[in-house]
Formats: C-alpha cells, sequence, structure tokens
C-alpha cells in the first residue's frame, strides 16, 4: 500500500500543477483566502450550456419515460424565457422545487439556475407548516409544485402570500388549481422555444440553490450554496475520481500491482442512478451536475425501491450507484440480487453516512473485480464533497472516507475551538477552509457567525487525519454517548454490531441514566427468517468492542428503522418511540 500512496499523492501534485487541468490556485473570496481551480467555469449556467455538445444523448430517465438532452434542453429555453419574460424572475430572485425526483425537477432547475435566480429545494417530506416556513423565509416568486405537494401547500397559501406574492406552477397534477396558478403543460411548450437562453448576469458568488438542512432543533437552516461552490464541487468530483485512475495506472507501470484481468471495456455512456431526493446535495451536486457535465445519463425512480432498482439497473446498464449505504446494503440482501445482470456496476456505495468497513469487503465482493466500492463525506455547508474514497484506497482504508479534496484546507479544534497540533493520533472537530463551503444561512447572521469563523466551517463531525491525509469520522459531535464520563461513539459501535451476519440495520444512541448520566442503546432489524438474543448480541459484541460501549438496552424490532427523506436513519424519532420524550 505505501508504494501505491506514494503514486496516488504524486498524481495529486501532477494534476493541480501551474498548467495542468486541475491547477490550483488561490484568490480572495469574500474576504477569505481561498483555493480554487485556475480554469473552473465562471458559473452553473456555463455548466449547462456545454450539454450541447451531447445532444441526442439520453439524459434524464424517469421509470419508464425517457429524454434526450436536446429534449431536455427545448424545455429549459422554455421554461427559462417563462419565468423571466412573464413571472420577472431574474438575477437576486428565487424559483422553489417542491416535488418528488420528476424530469419537471430537473428542467425547473438548470432554467432557474440559467435566469441567474437561485433554486430552493424544498423537502418533499415537509408538512404544511414546514412549507409555509420554507416558502416564507425564502420567498421565491414561483413555487413549482408536484400533486402531492401542492395539496399540502394549498392549506398554507394565504399565509404564504400574505409575507410575499407567490405563482405556483402544477406540476402532474388535474386537480383544482388556487388562484394565481397555472399548469405545466399550458405554459411550458418546448416545440416553439426561443432557440437560446435568456440573458444573465452572473457572479460566481451568486446563490445558485437554497437548500434547507435538517438541523437538531427547532426550523432547519436555509444553507446558501454559490456558483463557484456548486461549480468547484463538481470538478473536485472529476478530480479525485482522475486521481485514483491516474494513481493506478502508475502503479501499473511500475509493477507495484497487477493489471485487472480481464477488464471491461468503459461504457458507450456512464449511467449514474439517483435514489437519494434531488433537494439535498447529494443527488443534485454529486449526481446530478457530473452526470449532466460529463454527457452522462442519469436514472430517477418514483421512490426508493431495491427491487425495482435492480430491475432498472439490469435495463439502463447503471454503471454507478450512490445513495446512503443503507441502499447499498438492502440490495445486496435482496433476493433479486443474484437473479439481475448487475455486471454494468463500476462503482457502487455512497455517502451521507458512514460506509460500515464490513460494507466496503461486502461490494466488493459482489462486483465480481469488476467495479470498486466508493464513498464521499460532506455536508450540505460544503456543496458536496470534502473527501472521497474508491477502489483499492478504499479495500485498503475501508474506515476512511478518503483525503481531503484539492480546493479545501482542513484542522481540526478542539471544543472551544482552538487548533490541534496535526497527527494521526490527534482526534477533533474537523474544520475546512475553501472555494465550496457556503456563504451562510439564509436570513440567520447569527448561525452564519457561529459556524464559519474567517471562513472555516466547523462540520461539527469528529475526525482524525492521517499520515497520507486520508480523514477518519470517528463521529458527530452529537451522535456520541457520554456514558459515566468516558465518551462513546456510536459509528463505532454500529460498525461492530453490523459484523454479525444476521444484522440488517442498526442505530445506536444514547439513553437516560440514573447512575452514568447516559448508558448505551441500540434498535435492531434482523434478517429474515434470523434470530438472536440480547445476550447473544452481547457475546458478539464482547469480542470485538470494549465492555462499556456494548449497549445496556436493546431492541429488535419487526420493521425498517424510521428515515428521513434522504434514507438515513432518524435516532430522535427512534429514540421518542422506543423511550418516550
Amino acid at each position: 500500500m505505501a508504494g501505491v500512496m506514494h503514486h496516488y499523492l504524486a498524481a495529486r501534485q501532477e494534476l493541480t500543477a501551474p498548467g495542468s487541468p486541475f491547477a490550483v490556485s488561490e484568490t480572495l473570496v469574500r474576504g477569505v483566502p481561498t483555493k480554487v481551480f485556475t480554469s473552473a467555469p465562471p458559473n452553473m449556467r456555463a455548466v449547462w450550456e456545454l450539454t450541447a455538445f451531447h445532444a441526442g444523448k439520453d439524459y434524464v430517465v424517469y421509470e419508464d419515460e425517457r429524454y434526450t438532452y436536446d429534449e431536455i434542453d427545448a424545455q429549459v429555453r422554455a421554461l427559462a424565457h417563462h419565468l423571466r419574460d412573464v413571472h420577472g424572475v431574474g438575477s437576486g430572485d428565487r424559483v422553489a422545487l417542491a416535488m418528488r425526483n420528476y424530469p419537471e425537477w430537473v428542467v425547473g432547475y438548470w432554467a432557474t439556475i440559467a435566469v441567474g435566480a437561485a433554486v430552493v429545494g424544498m423537502n418533499a417530506w415537509w408538512t404544511p407548516t414546514e412549507m409555509a416556513y420554507g416558502l416564507t423565509d425564502s420567498k421565491p416568486k414561483v413555487l413549482i409544485a408536484d400533486d402531492e405537494r401542492l395539496e399540502r401547500v394549498v392549506q398554507v397559501l394565504d399565509e404564504v402570500r400574505a409575507v410575499a406574492p407567490l405563482h405556483v406552477l402544477a406540476v402532474r397534477t388535474d386537480r383544482e388549481l388556487p388562484e394565481n396558478a397555472s399548469r405545466w403543460a399550458d405554459v411550458i411548450d418546448p416545440a416553439n422555444a426561443p432557440a437560446g437562453l435568456p440573458d444573465a448576469t452572473i457572479d460566481p458568488d451568486d446563490d445558485a440553490t437554497i437548500f434547507y438542512t435538517s438541523g437538531t432543533t427547532g426550523f432547519p437552516k436555509g444553507a446558501q450554496l454559490t456558483h463557484r461552490g456548486s461549480v468547484h464541487n463538481v470538478m473536485n468530483l472529476a478530480f479525485m475520481t482522475g486521481a485514483v485512475a491516474a494513481a493506478e495506472a502508475k502503479a501499473i507501470a511500475a509493477g507495484d500491482v497487477e493489471a485487472p484481468v480481464d477488464a471491461p471495456p468503459p461504457p458507450e455512456q456512464n449511467v449514474f442512478m439517483a435514489p437519494t431526493p434531488l433537494f439535498h446535495v447529494t443527488a443534485c451536486n454529486c449526481l446530478l451536475h457530473p452526470a449532466t457535465l460529463t454527457g452522462s445519463r442519469i436514472v430517477f425512480t418514483y421512490k426508493w425501491d431495491p427491487g425495482r432498482a435492480l430491475e432498472l439497473i439490469e435495463r439502463e446498464g447503471v454503471t454507478s450507484l450512490s445513495g446512503v449505504p443503507t441502499m447499498s446494503r438492502e440490495l445486496l440482501m435482496h433476493p433479486d440480487w443474484d437473479k439481475r445482470d448487475t455486471s454494468s456496476l463500476r462503482s457502487m456505495g455512497g455517502g451521507g453516512a458512514a460506509l460500515q468497513p464490513d460494507l466496503v469487503g461486502k461490494i466488493a465482493g459482489a462486483l465480481k473485480g469488476k467495479g470498486v466500492p466508493s464513498t464521499g463525506y460532506g455536508l450540505t455547508e460544503t456543496h458536496g464533497i470534502v473527501t472521497a474514497n474508491s477502489s483499492r484506497f478504499f479495500i485498503e482504508k475501508p474506515e476512511s472516507c478518503g483525503p481531503i479534496v484539492p480546493t479545501l484546507d482542513a484542522k481540526l479544534v478542539d471544543d472551544e475551538g482552538n487548533d490541534l497540533p496535526a497527527g494521526p493520533n490527534t482526534i477533533g472537530q474537523l474544520c475546512v477552509r475553501g472555494a465550496v463551503v457556503i456563504k451562510g444561512y439564509l436570513n440567520r447572521p447569527e448561525a452564519t457567525a457561529d459556524s464559519i469563523r474567517d471562513g472555516w466551517f466547523n462540520t461539527g463531525d469528529i475526525a482524525k487525519i492521517d499520515e497520507h491525509g486520508f480523514v477518519y469520522i470517528v463521529d458527530r459531535a452529537k451522535d456520541m454517548v457520554l456514558r459515566g464520563g468516558e465518551n462513546v461513539y456510536c459509528s463505532e459501535v454500529e460498525t461492530a454490531i453490523y459484523q454479525h451476519d444476521d444484522v440488517a440495520e442498526t442505530a445506536v444512541f444514547g439513553i437516560p441514566d440514573e447512575r452514568l448520566g447516559e448508558e448505551v442503546a441500540c434498535a435492531i432489524v434482523l434478517k429474515p427468517g434470523a434470530t438472536m438474543t440480547e445476550e447473544q448480541l452481547k457475546a458478539f459484541l464482547g469480542e470485538r468492542i470494549a465492555k462499556h460501549k456494548i449497549p445496556a438496552k436493546v431492541w429488535f424490532l419487526d420493521e425498517q428503522l424510521p428515515r428521513n427523506a434522504n434514507g438515513k436513519f432518524v435516532k430522535r424519532e427512534l429514540r421518542k418511540q422506543l423511550i418516550g420524550e
């Protein structure tokens, strides 16, 4: 591994050197010294305009619907002119999208970006009250909503319009519309769309997207993602993929590793499956953006269903699946995994939560050498990835989420915000600074000042960084059990539980304890037909983790653990179900 790591570090240095495609320089962004790619496109509209080279290729597949790049482009041009000419949408304005992963979400996104306005990605699971909050907080001029979201928003529309005017553009619905609303099909005419996009003036630091972060208490915060940050995230993704490929080529040429046997030829078109919602950075910035930039196809489903996903992987020849780890585990466990042709898969994994080490090996084995496990670590506040790990590096370092992307600086701080000395044994809160850090939180100057200090964003994640620059997320700062003065990191206990072959799902959390303050607890869903007792689990864990980390209370559940819209387990809801407030 040391020889291969040498090649990887050399590849990164070469790719970022002056004159290279990913050359990095430094500039001032909002008064902060910031690493940027010298050749980065100026904004996301420019990224969309590059799709002219892909006309005729399949772009968006939604269930049994299929659209080419030029077909979507015609809709984008039609909607962009409609937004500007009819509703006066332009630079500094906002358009809200509230729907499933329909093709209209993609059209609405690129059309809004193209006129210089910001997309407000509304959580499709929001209640009417939450929708009212998001709309009054962001004040979009237009809301584009599907039938389910429209049903909710009409309940609070008067309240929203009392704050600011709002036009509703309805998608895939036959219901009666409220006043000042129109239907998509009545106003979007791609056959007669103008030949080009409307003129727009876009600064790199203009808002491109407002994504609401879930938060731990109260209403969510609207993170302001910029054009610069979005462009640099997609270039970071391309860089991290290219660095791994270049390193492996160097290692093979040097004879340090063997060339893959019977390596499959590259596909005619890369095909991404996006199983998570577009109102999160995972699907939007880390899947939709790179798929669009590279002329790839992107596959959406009505909702996540592993059986249906396997059907579409086979039918579409999906090459990359990136979701939360639970989704990869459900695919591998599904009875149809061995019945479906998954040989097209070259990458499988994702981010949003730690990819447990056992799952890394299972993915590598399931792809039979023709593909690789992959993961990424990032946040809404970083426009997407902070690190990425894949291929032999992930297999060798399965506990690591990978090295930092080239346009970020990183450091570790203590609980008081003081810098900690660098070193592989140092553990602290991870802070990052660079082009992909958000501008701030909409209408929340105090929250912005608390999270971003002198350009450094505190992720709130507890991490360590090894001698090669690979990051290990120990846990969320707030996802930790303080048991009798000892810190117990939930992810470590979950990793140990997942080593048991009969475990399908687990979540570890703290419960009140009169003597210790908090005690470790967990909920487990077993695989069909499996049985286990609490005593058997504790005996199994006793061989793997310290006694004080073994859950004192275990619940075995018959139904899957509660998830949020992005597929992550919702521990607060789970704890409330099991022990109350």
